[in-house]
């Protein structure tokens, strides 16, 4: 499954000809280029997707689409912690693991 990030554009540049632009995701912040979204200005929105800006959108809408992804992740930790987390699961008491 791929996914798009919703990010706020806090500056602008260009590299190499190639207009780019420095992307706040809620505190961490990562380049992207922005030649996709001709029209997107300092302080918009948009969804991000391996490095491109691939669409605009509303402040509304970047926060409603950040806490779907909460939401996402919240059920996941819930249905299975240890993946989560990044631990592996845990055989069943009594059982020798399959080699």
């Amino acid at each position: 499954m791929c996914l798009g990030v919703p990010g706020k554009i806090v500056e602008i540049h260009d590299t190499d000809g190639l207009r780019m632009g420095k992307v706040d995701f809620g505190g961490v912040t990562r380049q992207a280029c922005l030649a996709y979204v001709p029209d997107a200005q300092v302080g918009d929105y948009t969804v991000i997707h391996v490095g491109f800006a691939i669409s605009r959108l509303s402040e509304q809408e970047a926060f409603e689409s950040l806490q779907t992804i909460r939401e996402m992740v919240n059920l996941e930790e819930e249905l299975e912690p240890e993946k989560a987390f990044g631990k592996s699961p845990q055989h069943p008491p009594n059982r020798t693991p399959d080699l």
